[in-house]
């Protein structure tokens, strides 16, 4: 007898959630780890069962999970939920996909040209490195239990909370110009929507980049967003000259654009958010009916 469909997350953070919202609309049971017991309720509260992050208490539900999806960033030495994982023997897992979201930065830097998935990795960062290690890792573990392995490499994530909008509502908001950089973005909305197409595909172990189809340079959106407030946008500051945190600057570090070309061929996904210029006003609409 088939199990019933089980969605296993391990680091149920913010895409993780979107995600588990769709999949949930789709017949799944979801559950989802935690290592601060205070956002227990919280995941509970978002239809996740919570479960602690440890061997001894993700043993259980694993073996009934039939679908896997993992969140977490491999910090310095390795990926944490491949070290659980190995501590297991491999009799006792059995899902029949595994998702991975990774990100566009293990392309590394393209001047400003275009990337697809047939691109061959050559990340310039640190993280982009651990993230194509364990990229690798996950395809490799898939292939030994027989589950197909779904590998998303997300461009810059936004959408409700965290966008444009919400920057210069915050008065965070700078126009940080470095001549020829441009990124690539996506809506949660539409990472949400492939990963629950992909889960049910049938497809074998392949990789999807998810970004949207119009890349951009980052003080565009930014002005954007105060043109749709009606506000006055804040000055244009040279990279060289912006007070920006090292994390934030490391990203200035690489400049491409990401085609999207398989997502939509393979799972038959329509944007519902093609650029910025699609979303921020709808964005706008909800930061507005939050205050409503």
């Amino acid at each position: 007898m088939a199990k019933a469909p089980h969605l296993f997350i391990f680091g149920p953070g913010y895409s993780a959630k979107a995600i588990a919202k769709a999949a949930r609309a789709q017949g799944f049971r979801i559950s989802g780890t935690y290592r601060d017991d205070a956002k227990a309720e919280a995941l509970e509260a978002a239809g996740i069962t919570p479960v602690p992050f440890g061997a001894d208490a993700v043993r259980e539900p694993l073996t009934t999970a039939t679908h896997w999806l993992t969140s977490v960033a491999p910090p310095e030495g390795g990926d944490p939920v491949l070290a659980l994982l190995d501590s297991m023997p491999d009799a006792a897992l059995t899902p029949t996909w595994i998702g991975y979201l990774s990100s566009t930065n293990v392309y590394g830097d393209h001047g400003g040209d275009w990337v697809d998935e047939d691109t061959p990795p050559t990340p310039s960062l640190a993280r982009g490195t651990r993230r194509l290690e364990a990229e690798q890792a996950w395809t490799a573990l898939g292939t030994r239990l027989g589950a197909a392995v779904h590998i998303f490499r997300l461009a810059g994530i936004y959408g409700p909370g965290r966008n444009a909008v919400r920057t210069v509502l915050d008065g965070r908001a700078k126009r940080v110009v470095k001549p020829g950089q441009l990124f690539s973005r996506i809506h949660v909305a539409d990472i949400a929507a492939a990963v629950a197409a992909a889960m049910e595909s049938g497809l074998s172990s392949r990789i999807f980049n998810m970004a949207d189809d119009k890349p951009a340079p980052p003080q565009d959106v930014i002005l954007h967003a105060c043109e749709l407030l009606g506000i006055a946008p804040p000055p244009e500051v040279s990279f060289e000259e912006a007070d920006l945190s090292p994390m934030a600057r490391s990203f200035y570090a690489e400049s491409k654009r990401v085609r999207n070309d398989r997502v939509k061929q393979q799972l038959g996904l329509t944007l519902s958010y093609p650029s910025y210029r699609d979303a921020l006003p709808v964005l706008l609409e909800e930061e507005k009916a939050k205050k409503a």
